[in-house]
């Protein structure tokens, strides 16, 4: 009876994103995952990159890094499920840590996080002494460790204003750096491992071994948005932070997964094309089953597509991929992800 209520339901919302097949049989583990979950007092977070079936079925809590990271500072559960890469669940840890945090796949990295050490970010400390660290939260616990404060791709301006100063060092995107230092007017030093072109005087670069990148948003480029106005011509086009400043100018939006969900919903356009991860324009379609979302340009992340309706069920079944974060790392990581959503709080 549960499993066809939740069928019923995610028929409702996605018959025309997900085939019924797949409906049917992702409605029957749903439903043994909410009896797990009742059973393990657990709660569930999903990132907006969760697949469809998976995002409008078991979470309790929904949402970009930013609101995921506030509802497990704040949730009562004695068990976190977290539908995100394993940053995230880290992140997690790192507010709750007399929680059991569970992440739903092996490995579920990125590329983003991978591309920086806590010893990269003590190089630039030495290099700077006395300049602040802001760190995105799309990196591991010993990264944020060594910063002041980290931020998300929502609250990044605003965590650099927070500062009172001309100059931070901003790790690892340098995507979102450019467009950071753009939007406060600030000077920004990050590293990339090439040479940047046309960079101006807000910005300052390292020569330094690593280039960090998100895989799926450095892929889309300013041809995909002219390719697409081409033959769309009234469509709306909405960049995430991560993308190049160049695909950001061209777009007539750029914002947090979020941010994107609440400019469709409000925005009277019926055409849109997301360039973020792919599944985010699936979900974002089911919500707004009156617009249309541009299947253009769609990259799914590997490691977000790692995470899925049965690997959430066998965490929650055998309490598997526990995430533990080494206590004296916590502590110092802790200050910087709390002072990141102190800063959002005054809003």
């Amino acid at each position: 009876m549960i499993a066809n209520t939740t069928y019923t339901r995610l028929k409702e919302k996605l018959s025309h994103v997900v085939p019924d097949v797949e409906l049917r049989y992702k409605a029957e583990i749903a439903d043994e995952i909410m009896q797990l979950k009742a059973e393990r007092n657990a709660v569930i977070l999903a990132h907006n990159y969760m697949e469809p079936a998976l995002f409008y079925s078991v979470p309790d809590v929904v949402g970009d890094s930013l609101e995921l990271s506030r509802k497990a500072a704040a949730c009562e559960q004695d068990v976190i499920v977290f539908c995100g890469v394993r940053f995230m669940a880290e992140t997690a840890k790192i507010l709750s840590p007399q929680k059991t945090v569970l992440l739903p796949a092996k490995r579920a990295g990125c590329s983003l996080a991978a591309s920086i050490t806590a010893e990269d970010v003590r190089n630039l400390k030495a290099k700077y002494p006395g300049v602040p660290v802001v760190t995105y939260v799309n990196t591991y616990a010993d990264v944020k460790a060594e910063s002041d404060i980290c931020c998300t791709s929502s609250n990044a301006a605003a965590v650099v204003e927070s500062l009172g100063t001309d100059t931070v060092i901003f790790l690892p995107d340098e995507f979102l750096a450019k467009n950071t230092a753009r939007e406060t007017g600030k000077h920004i030093i990050f590293p990339t491992r090439m040479a940047p072109e046309s960079f101006d005087q807000q910005v300052e670069y390292e020569m330094i071994g690593w280039q960090g990148r998100c895989e799926v948003h450095e892929q889309f480029t300013v041809e995909d948005i002219e390719n697409a106005r081409r033959q769309f011509p009234d469509v709306l086009v909405l960049a995430h932070p991560e993308c190049s400043p160049e695909v950001v100018d061209a777009a007539d939006y750029s914002g947090s997964t979020t941010a994107m969900v609440h400019y469709v919903k409000q925005h009277p356009a019926a055409q849109y094309l997301i360039l973020t991860e792919c599944a985010m324009g699936e979900n974002i379609a089911a919500e707004n089953p009156d617009k249309e979302m541009l299947r253009m340009c769609s990259i799914r992340c590997p490691h977000m597509n790692e995470i899925t309706l049965e690997e959430t069920r066998d965490a929650l079944r055998l309490n598997q991929y526990v995430i533990d974060v080494p206590e004296d790392i916590r502590e110092r990581a802790y200050r910087a992800v709390k002072r990141m959503i102190e800063i959002n709080a005054k809003d």
